[in-house]
């Protein structure tokens, strides 16, 4: 690590966060509280899903954080004939008759999975293990995906037609789901404004990929307080329907409560929100704050809950 003590780095982490939300703010009006999630989880090591309707930038904001990191970007927009071997690669005949490994768009630092819902779940499965063990396997060899490797999936809402909705299983692989909503009146002027014009925005690169190295090895050193740590487990596990320390919402509106990896996700996206706001170890309200995205799309609502038109969020904030 270059840094000296890893206060100077946490210092280093807390600065390169605002000069990348200075960076992007200069294509991206607006979805602050998006970018900074993003960012958490690039520097948790983890991935995320963008969900939102059609035309709110999901696309643009990614391309803009992949042009302000110096690292490899790769786009995949999924479709319903999309195959497993165009995202992972295949082995073809060179020309001395000898099989080669052509790699797929996968191996590349950032990959950028477009509208995840629209392709099967065969092709699905084959993003979600690359995601998960960093690396694929053809024809019996194993090929180790580049480092860092992020993958950020957007995905229209699941009620629009042709699509093929994540199982839990593989949603649960997603460290954040990220909900993406309509900018306000100002911000849709400003927006207007900027892509009806000839002006050209040149962006310039914030950090390189060891320096992310080195920030997604600092989050994991941060100190955390047994207490809080306590916190994160506990409300994790009060998502469990019958659980012991249950709430009765929980037992009358959910089929499926938050696995531990929920916990896991809850502390690293603490610990990491906690730095980027310039502290040394993070409390319970940085739980408190990156909450809704790791529980989100973990927590399956029952019949009744959609009958009396529950919102996940709005549950979300009755366990908080």
């Amino acid at each position: 690590m270059k840094y000296s003590s890893d206060v100077e780095g946490m210092n280093a982490l807390a600065q390169s966060y605002k000069d990348l939300t200075s960076e992007i703010g200069k294509v991206i009006v607006g979805q602050d509280e998006v970018i900074k999630a993003t960012l958490i989880s690039l520097f948790s090591n983890g991935h995320s899903l963008l969900v939102g309707v059609p035309g709110l930038a999901k696309t643009l904001l990614i391309n803009t954080i992949s042009q302000v990191l110096d690292l490899s970007f790769k786009r995949i927009q999924f479709t319903p004939d999309l195959m497993p071997s165009d995202i992972t690669g295949s082995e073809i005949l060179d020309e001395d008759r000898k099989f080669k490994f052509n790699k797929g768009p996968l191996f590349a630092n950032i990959v950028l999975a477009d509208e995840i819902n629209r392709t099967p779940p065969k092709t699905q499965s084959a993003l979600l293990e690359a995601m998960q063990e960093r690396n694929i396997t053809v024809s019996g060899v194993k090929h180790e995906l580049p480092v860092p490797f992020f993958v950020l999936a957007t995905q229209n809402p699941i009620e629009q037609e042709g699509t093929y909705p994540l199982p839990e299983a593989q949603l649960d692989r997603f460290m954040f789901n990220i909900l993406l909503d309509y900018p306000s009146y100002k911000e849709e002027v400003m927006v207007v404004k900027q892509t009806t014009s000839e002006n050209t925005v040149q962006l310039k690169n914030v950090i390189n990929s060891n320096e992310i190295l080195d920030f997604q090895r600092l989050v994991r050193k941060i100190p955390i307080a047994d207490n809080v740590l306590e916190y994160a487990v506990s409300l994790a596990a009060r998502t469990r329907p019958n659980a012991a320390n249950g709430i009765k919402e929980v037992n009358q509106y959910v089929s499926w409560g938050a696995g531990p990896r929920a916990s896991q996700y809850l502390v690293l996206g603490a610990k990491c929100n906690a730095a980027l706001n310039g502290k040394f170890s993070p409390d319970i309200e940085d739980v408190q704050a990156i909450a809704p995205l790791v529980l989100r799309h973990r927590i399956v609502l029952n019949y009744k809950a959609e009958a009396d038109g529950l919102k996940m969020d709005q549950f979300i904030n009755t366990l908080l």
